[in-house]
């Protein structure tokens, strides 16, 4: 299906900006916000056949692969990061890691009943990762993509945005591209609040790619933006605590 709205990259743009996450998991661990339990759960709710065998692909350090483990699921954990995926494995030691892409695949036809997606299926080529996914899930299998965002409906969170160069805030009329081995996605959106301070924000913008990918005069640029914003601007005294808005998008389909 056609998808409008988000980010398009073209395969080397792509792959050129997705090498920046190929360290720091760390930092990645400490400042990239979770997700609610809620955009699982709505995955879920029409599956045919309980879950037994899932996979996390993209899963960076595991921030969604936690919901899935959560289940008492055998859960797989895709990335093309291995030290991202070492520091997941901390975390989760009972969940199973493998270094690779959604385009290739190094498991069995059919192992799988879940296949999610948090906040890299934009990394993908997303036909041939349709593909892939749609054989290693078994006949009716759920395909779920999760994104969380900068709710930027709200007005101080969209100048906020504008400032780290959140360039991946998809636009309303958002649709993923997802191969014709699956049906129509349907949609479904969380509003929540991550609890977080002035100094973490300045670091969460360090982790997305606009600033991976920049010389240090846009990275200081960047910095002294926020420093201004959040600290004379808005008024935050160092360290305090502040809700900052998301939205989770979550897009579910079933294997054709």
């Amino acid at each position: 299906m056609a998808g409008t709205g988000g980010p398009v990259f073209d395969a080397a743009r792509r792959k050129r900006m997705a090498a920046a996450f190929l360290a720091g998991g760390n930092h990645y661990q400490k400042v990239r916000p979770g997700y609610p339990g809620e955009s699982l759960d709505w995955l879920l709710e029409d599956t045919t056949t309980p879950v037994r065998d899932a996979l996390d692909v993209g899963a960076g350090t595991g921030k969604y692969t936690q919901l899935l483990a959560e289940r008492g699921w055998n859960v797989t954990a895709l990335d093309p990061s291995a030290d991202m995926l070492a520091e997941l494995a901390r975390n989760l030691p009972h969940v199973t890691t493998m270094v690779g892409t959604a385009e290739h695949l190094e498991l069995p036809a059919s192992s799988m009943d879940l296949v999610a997606s948090a906040q890299a299926w934009h990394w993908c080529d997303p036909l041939a990762a349709s593909m892939e996914i749609a054989r290693v899930l078994r006949p009716g299998g759920t395909l779920g993509l999760v994104w969380n965002q900068l709710d930027v409906a709200v007005p101080w969170v969209h100048r906020l945005a504008r400032i780290m160069h959140a360039g991946d805030v998809h636009k309303p009329d958002f649709r993923p591209d997802i191969g014709h081995e699956f049906a129509p996605a349907q949609p479904h959106t969380t509003r929540w609040l991550n609890v977080t301070t002035p100094e973490d924000i300045m670091e969460l913008a360090k982790s997305r790619s606009y600033y991976l990918k920049a010389g240090e005069h846009i990275r200081a640029k960047v910095m002294g933006n926020l420093q201004w914003y959040l600290f004379e601007h808005l008024g935050h005294a160092p360290g305090a605590e502040l809700e900052l808005p998301y939205i989770s998008q979550s897009w579910r389909t079933h294997k054709l």
